[in-house]
């Protein structure tokens, strides 16, 4: 028996998989990848959501954990994660000048936005009234990160590569076995295959479906990200990630003309370099209806758990949910209210 049985390989599930590890708990990870929400993510963290000059939600707290976690990481699997890059508001007029001084007074943000206008040095951005820094903020390469895990688990002994059979699970009153593993416990850390689940299925999960574009623009030369309508990410080799969009129907990981040209138009009001696409990617955000994490205990079998929802924002809430979820199975410390999933049990929850 183990400890553990781990559905789900993205940023949730690696997240749990190393707070486990980290107390020396014993478990599986199975998983069939068919969620690309991590692995095609730009992977940015930034404490600020830049159209409302507004503090992300427990933003302090959770980059408190997110630093340290990814770092922790990069020594363990000998790669490089975090890459530490200020991200440059584009500012459209004055009056966005004016609200983003307004915004650096208020409590909690202070630290994370400069008061100081940067001006614009790149002669292939279109800024004439410059940009606001937002401090403290980065990337995560995330595409690595999933599959450098992957190929660490399968050494271990501790992947398995298959989607999820739910007929084949049975629930016990102190253990559930899949299969041939049996385990105390078992957490669905499955993006927006959760909707799948007949146990947790109930849960708003709405999935927001998000596309990407690679561009190589050798004429750029930009270090910052830039935000604007889109944002454009540095990568290596003069390439650059540019994202993303936001679509609510459509629910395939499968790319777009429409979202391509969408933000390729965004795209083309501040670049002015000529640039090549050369790849195009989408996957489906595991979003909810209050912009809050789904975590906690399933309301019928004690053993069954939840670690989802993570939104566009999974980079800094995955260590930060993850280690709540532990502490509530193994000490009983209770969740964080806005992240219980008992707050939608009584709503939507038939038995």
């Amino acid at each position: 028996m183990v400890d553990y049985i781990v559905v789900g390989l993205g940023l949730a599930g690696i997240s749990f998989c190393e707070t486990l590890e980290k107390n020396g708990k014993s478990f599986k990870v199975i998983t069939d990848r068919s969620q690309q929400a991590s692995q095609v993510a730009g992977g940015l963290y930034n404490p600020v959501i830049l159209k409302r000059f507004t503090l992300a939600w427990n933003a302090q707290q959770q980059l408190e954990k997110a630093k340290p976690f990814y770092k922790h990481l990069e020594a363990k699997l000998g790669v490089d994660l975090d890459h530490e890059l200020p991200v440059l508001r584009k500012f459209a007029s004055i009056e966005e000048q004016n609200n983003w001084f307004e915004a650096a007074d208020r409590p909690g943000l202070e630290q994370f936005l400069s008061t100081k206008i940067q001006p614009n040095h790149n002669s292939n951005i279109e800024a004439p009234f410059g940009f606001g820094e937002v401090k403290y903020s980065g990337r995560i390469d995330t595409g690595t990160l999933v599959n450098v895990y992957k190929n660490y688990l399968e050494q271990k002994g501790q992947f398995q590569e298959e989607s999820f059979d739910f007929t084949a699970l049975e629930i016990k009153e102190n253990s559930v076995v899949y299969k041939t593993i049996e385990a105390k416990n078992i957490v669905f850390a499955c993006g927006f295959g959760l909707k799948q689940s007949p146990f947790f299925g109930y849960l708003p999960l709405n999935g927001t479906k998000g596309e990407l574009l690679v561009i190589k623009a050798p004429e750029f030369k930009e270090q910052n990200v830039i935000k604007s309508g889109a944002f454009t990410i540095p990568m290596e080799n003069d390439t650059y990630l540019v994202g993303a969009t936001y679509k609510w129907k459509d629910k395939t990981n499968v790319p777009t003309e429409e979202s391509k040209n969408e933000l390729l138009d965004k795209l083309k009001t501040f670049l002015k370099c000529d640039f090549e696409v050369i790849d195009h990617v989408a996957g489906i955000r595991p979003t909810v209806v209050d912009r809050r994490p789904l975590v906690g205990q399933h309301p019928k079998y004690s053993n069954l758990y939840v670690l989802n929802g993570f939104g566009s924002r999974g980079v800094m809430i995955a260590p930060y949910a993850s280690e709540q979820l532990y502490n509530f199975i193994e000490n009983g410390i209770a969740l964080d209210k806005e992240i219980d999933i008992n707050r939608f049990t009584k709503k939507y929850y038939k038995a």
